[in-house]
């Protein structure tokens, strides 16, 4: 029995210890639910995982400069008229490509665009999943503090409510004040039951990016409002040319050029070397050698082929169309940068706006709530002011909310982790 409490009372312990590490841990940060994104995210490990096979490409495109080791063996029967003979052979032969007009340092270096395109397009799919992650995060911070919001408009509600009801019952107020402030409290409870389902989705947003249950429901740090600093536009666009899609599509007329060194090797002969061993066996061997040794200096020209003259043309006009998809490319950068940076400004001056609308709106309800209280306005001033200020209030969040999704878009298309860093 003694024993069996003191079991017991250990599993207490740790159990008080599991609950108390939990009540006090940290909220989870941004940058903390980016890391996550990265560890669990599967179309972020894919572009890992392509990294990994244009390495191996890039690898195999080292064969061309080492030797070829061919092996074969053969046994067969021959039928004559008269008899049937049994003959083997054995052969083994090296060969060595000497000179090949450039096609094999052209092909390894488009292995090697191939995987500068990959780790850039790693780099893309970070900063996507930057963008995805700080989305659901603002998101879901707007939708707690919706949710706080919706809670006091129904405090407000229920109090308007419990005033006109007051007067009522006091024979100062008329039914139809009842019923106002009835009606506007069902629409304040409405409110905050809408947020509480938007809130989940946001949850489930978050968690399905970081990797974690749908319905886990983590503090998050707070994002106090803070001044940020206006970019600079041309450093922004600057910036931007940065981008791996830049990159990318320069890769691309590289291995454009490179295509068109591997097409004009064809028209050219190929210097190779070649060395064998062939061992003979069977019935019918006579005077025949039963093993050679040869080695050969080999030139392969072809000399006509109708194909590789349009295939090398149409490697010049590609070439051409990369250069025409960079310049596009960089224009409609360059247009992002300035879209992003015009809704950054709204957003912030849009912001600006909602917190002076919200103090008129929250002094314009005090004073309607005063003035009905002692019977100098109507309930439907007061509702009316309720009203006005729940929207001040949604007004702000929201604003709130697209100024900081703005810097993240921002930030994106100019493809910087943080706008603080490029002030810095």
């Amino acid at each position: 029995m003694k024993r069996l409490f003191t079991s017991t009372a250990v599993y207490v312990s740790i159990a008080l210890l599991v609950i108390g590490f939990t009540s006090y841990a940290h909220p989870l940060t941004l940058d903390e639910a980016i890391s996550l994104a990265r560890e669990t995210l599967p179309s972020y490990k894919a572009s890992m995982l392509k990294i990994k096979s244009s390495e191996a490409l890039y690898n195999a495109s080292l064969s061309p400069y080492l030797p070829s080791l061919d092996a074969a063996a053969s046994d067969g029967r021959i039928f004559t008229s008269s008899e049937e003979f049994r003959t083997r052979s054995y052969d083994l032969t090296l060969t060595y490509t000497l000179f090949d007009w450039g096609n094999r340092r052209a092909n390894r270096n488009i292995a090697r665009l191939n995987l500068d395109i990959s780790e850039a397009d790693l780099r893309k799919n970070f900063l996507d999943l930057e963008f995805s992650v700080k989305s659901a995060f603002y998101t879901v911070q707007a939708l707690k503090d919706a949710l706080e919001q919706r809670k006091i408009q129904l405090k407000d509600a229920e109090k308007d409510y419990e005033v006109a009801d007051g007067r009522y019952k006091f024979g100062v107020a008329k039914l139809s004040d009842v019923l106002q402030a009835s009606v506007r409290l069902e629409q304040a409870r409405f409110n905050l039951i809408q947020t509480e389902g938007n809130l989940k989705k946001g949850l489930s947003d978050l968690n399905s990016l970081i990797g974690r249950p749908l319905d886990s429901d983590d503090d998050l740090q707070v994002m106090s409002d803070m001044e940020f600093t206006v970019p600079d536009i041309k450093k922004l666009s600057a910036t931007a040319l940065d981008r791996p899609e830049i990159k990318q599509a320069e890769d691309s007329i590289k291995i454009s050029e490179n295509s068109k060194s591997v097409i004009r090797s064809t028209f050219l002969p190929t210097f190779s070397v070649d060395a064998s061993y062939i061992k003979s066996e069977g019935d019918i061997i006579g005077s025949f050698f039963e093993e050679e040794k040869t080695a050969a200096l080999r030139a392969t020209w072809n000399i006509f082929e109708l194909g590789k003259f349009y295939t090398y043309r149409s490697a010049e006009v590609e070439k051409n169309v990369s250069v025409e998809n960079l310049n596009d490319i960089k224009r409609k950068i360059v247009l992002d940068v300035r879209k992003t940076f015009e809704d950054f400004m709204t957003s912030r001056n849009k912001l600006k706006v909602a917190k002076a609308q919200l103090q008129q709106a929250e002094h314009n309800y005090s004073q309607a709530f005063g003035e009905y209280k002692v019977g100098k306005a109507d309930i439907l001033s007061l509702v009316q002011a309720e009203s006005l200020l729940a929207d001040s209030r949604e007004q702000v969040v929201l604003s709130r909310l697209s100024l900081m999704l703005s810097k993240a878009l921002i930030e994106r298309v100019a493809g910087i982790g943080k706008l603080e860093l490029l002030n810095e």
